[in-house]
């Protein structure tokens, strides 16, 4: 048979195709062809592909959908795609959605979106290793006015909410909110502003029925007013104990542990309460219900206090089809992690008894997909400025990378919580796929993208910076053991990375949603 011939372009022997919404992995062989994935079998004929990779037993998950990344934050849009989408494919990811905006950080500059974004997209081409979409956030009534604009002509299909900007920067209170957010005097980022933005999401979806299940709208809850007088507190020297006294007005030992000033990561915990977190998911919850904006996702959830205050939500209005989200980081740091100020993040890393309540709603099957969040901020940048020679955890700059580690780590830390390798690729690809347009990423079975990533789950590392391709120069899960190794990530059929080497060039494709 001559090579053109030859039915497959690609034939990957010897898996255990794992795939979601099913109970069992099944070994099997993954035919390629024009890079989809054409048939799932055993015993395919080698002959019959113009290239075989034998995959000695591995497991073979979806390319992962990253639905939650901030590439170009702290760097330029171009050299991060680089980069951090380098690190996305080493991790297994093939689809990296990242949130973007005007203003301070991420563009620097403001204006409509007519004019940003095809900025962002020529930045963008030929840098991503893997496929890429973003995310928008209207900060003004223009970007309102944007909407069906973004939807039609590039395929934006999902829009953000950033609760805490109504007087809050991005790592903490803003003297100047129009500066921060290069908008005019005459606009205010606030409760009104967000009920907007749900009604313009909302108009765009009369207005397009065959796509409302691909347009929905993320929000970051947690509300400025009570940040900004927890941070106060805090910063001020408050202790365990002033804020319980301030809070309940009991007493308390004084010799207790909790007396000595917080500091660090449980010090940023407590300026920005888990009770922010809920209060601001039942105002977002609220006005998705009043506005009639049907498909809103909760993002990062971090405590207990969130999860319980979705979930309510979620009966109080069972016609909001409601998406709850969370990150690797949440799931595997608590605030004594040995790393400190390096994983700061808003809304911050948590209790540990909120890691275990968070992945208690995962084995329960309430909250939907596993994310990154991965905004790469370089060593030189996060940390700051030093007050009198110590280290200031409110100083430090939010955010830290993790792609790259995601599907380990999550392996890792659930296999032994009962959490099957079905779960995690419902959990890591298809739920988020479906949610956010790309219909034809997800899952490996004929006529999807064939997006595969090989993992060996009996091969173990630590995890670490010197294992990793981002230009982040540290790591959150630095001395992590990882029981599972990602080998190889296959986009569109092409192999991209493989035994801790990319290979060839960046072939990512923009995502004009919906896809597939």
């Amino acid at each position: 048979m001559t090579e053109k011939a030859k039915k497959y372009d690609l034939l990957i022997k010897n898996v255990r195709v794992v795939r979601p919404r099913k109970t069992t992995i099944e070994k099997c062989d993954i035919a390629v062809a024009n890079g989809k994935v054409v048939k799932v079998a055993k015993g395919l004929a080698a002959a019959e592909a113009k290239e075989v990779i034998d995959g000695k037993n591995k497991l073979a998950f979806p390319g992962l959908v990253d639905p939650h990344m901030h590439t170009g934050i702290y760097g330029p849009l171009a050299q991060d795609a680089r980069s951090e989408s380098l690190a996305a494919a080493q991790g297994g990811v093939t689809s990296s959605l990242n949130y973007i905006r005007t203003g301070g950080y991420y563009m620097e500059r403001g204006g409509p979106y007519a004019e940003v974004y095809p900025e962002i997209l020529a930045q963008s081409k030929d840098n991503f290793w893997v496929d890429y979409a973003y995310h928008l956030a209207p900060l003004d009534r223009t970007h309102i006015g944007e909407i069906d604009m973004l939807i039609d002509k590039y395929g934006v299909t999902s829009f953000k909410i950033f609760m805490f900007y109504g007087g809050y920067g991005l790592h903490g209170a803003s003297n100047s909110q129009h500066k921060f957010l290069m908008i005019g005097e005459n606009e205010k980022y606030d409760i009104a502003h967000f009920e907007f933005v749900m009604r313009g999401v909302h108009r765009a979806m009369l207005r397009r029925p065959k796509l409302k299940d691909s347009i929905s709208l993320s929000l970051h809850c947690e509300l400025a007013d009570i940040l900004r007088a927890y941070t106060q507190m805090v910063e001020g020297g408050a202790k365990v104990t002033d804020l319980d006294t301030y809070l309940t007005g009991e007493t308390h030992d004084p010799e207790c542990i909790d007396c000595a000033p917080l500091t660090g990561l449980r010090a940023y915990s407590a300026a920005r309460p888990p009770h922010s977190e809920g209060l601001a998911i039942a105002i977002a919850s609220y006005l998705a219900n009043e506005t009639h904006c049907a498909n809103i996702n909760l993002l990062h959830l971090t405590s207990r206090k969130a999860v319980e205050s979705a979930l309510r939500m979620a009966k109080a209005f069972p016609h909001v089809n409601f998406r709850r989200e969370v990150t690797i980081a949440h799931l595997c740091l608590d605030y004594d992690t040995k790393i400190g100020s390096l994983a700061k993040v808003n809304p911050p890393i948590r209790s540990r008894e909120d890691v275990e309540f968070l992945w208690e709603a995962v084995l329960d099957g309430k909250l939907d997909w596993v994310c990154s969040d991965h905004a790469c901020c370089r060593m030189e940048d996060k940390l700051g400025e030093r007050k009198g020679g110590k280290k200031n955890i409110f100083l430090a700059k939010s955010g830290f990378g993790g792609t790259e580690f995601m599907l380990s780590a999550l392996i890792t830390e659930g296999k032994p919580r009962g959490l099957s390798y079905n779960k995690i690729a419902e959990l890591t690809s298809w739920t988020a796929a479906r949610r956010f347009g790309l219909h034809g990423k997800g899952d490996i079975a004929p006529g999807f993208d064939a997006d595969i990533v090989l993992v060996d789950p009996n091969k173990s590392f630590v995890a670490g910076n010197k294992e990793s391709e981002s230009d982040q120069g540290y790591s959150v899960f630095e001395g992590m053991e990882m029981k599972a190794s990602v080998t190889s990530t296959f986009l569109r059929g092409r192999l991209v990375y493989d035994e801790g080497r990319p290979v060839g060039k960046p072939g990512g494709q923009y995502l004009h949603r919906p896809y597939g």
